[in-house]
């Protein structure tokens, strides 16, 4: 049987952010957003063998032990399993490519913010035209050089990673993968998302005088009142982030119906 050929970049000093991009593909073969069971067994015992032919040095420890330090060093939510942006900091990316963007975007609030300016219709989408704009004032704001042929890579490497149907469009929410795992709030809604109707019951719940918006107390609320539903645990630290992040996507206080769709909503071109 035939051994899967290993990524040729894994031993290289430095990888551009293309070549991150492919090893991140070969290794998350499920495409579900991260490395896990035995794509991260493949992943970390490919890892060292290239590590080894590069002549860094190796360890007596067995693979299983390596593995659990490995994992104890990287794996900063303690989820068991890797995500890309803490394999940005397992592997030598050029200029560390997700970096760029995290240096700006160190907070969920700051990051949304970035993606009000081009999310014009609140569609929780921005078509692909528009990305290099956004890339190019994260990276600005994160005080990082680059030139027109660099950002035109980053802009393709991105689309590549995001626009998997190729329709043009990108989703916030696989965008927020650019965001440090604990600051990437959005990451907490996993596997809560609302249907359409679900999302229309709760808002027209707490949207008390049909205005069509809610104002920071009635989101904290909605946010208790959602969590508590999926018997998740949340914080006053917790909330208040959630809150803030989520009300950066509104003007004057005001979050509307379309804004907190794109974060709780399963489908946020229903209410188009």
């Amino acid at each position: 049987m035939a051994h899967k050929q290993q990524p040729l970049y894994l031993h290289l000093a430095e990888l551009t952010a293309s070549q991150f991009l492919d090893i991140w593909k070969h290794y998350d073969s499920d495409g579900n957003g991260y490395i896990e069971g035995k794509e991260l067994e493949n992943f970390f015992q490919e890892l060292e063998t290239a590590r080894r032919g590069a002549g860094v040095e190796g360890s007596s420890i067995n693979i299983g032990e390596k593995l659990k330090e490995f994992m104890q060093k990287y794996d900063k939510n303690a989820d068991g399993r890797i995500e890309m942006s803490e394999l940005a900091q397992i592997l030598p990316t050029e200029e560390n490519f997700l970096l760029c963007f995290r240096q700006h975007a160190g907070s969920s609030t700051e990051f949304m913010e970035a993606w009000r300016k081009y999310d014009t219709d609140r569609s929780g989408y921005i078509e692909a035209n528009e990305l290099k704009g956004f890339l190019s004032d994260l990276l600005k704001k994160a005080n990082r050089p680059f030139d027109e042929k660099k950002l035109h890579e980053y802009t393709q490497t991105i689309l590549r990673m995001f626009d998997l149907n190729g329709d043009g469009k990108l989703c916030l929410s696989e965008m927020s993968r650019l965001l440090p795992v604990q600051e990437n709030f959005l990451l907490k809604f996993q596997g809560m998302k609302l249907s359409c109707e679900e999302f229309n019951a709760i808002f027209n719940f707490y949207d008390k005088d049909r205005n069509g918006y809610i104002d920071e107390q009635e989101l904290d609320a909605l946010l208790k009142d959602f969590f508590d539903k999926n018997k998740k645990e949340m914080n006053i630290q917790s909330l208040t982030g959630y809150r803030q992040s989520i009300m950066s996507l509104c003007d004057a206080g005001r979050l509307y119906r379309k804004e907190l769709e794109i974060v709780l909503c399963n489908d946020s071109t229903t209410l188009k």
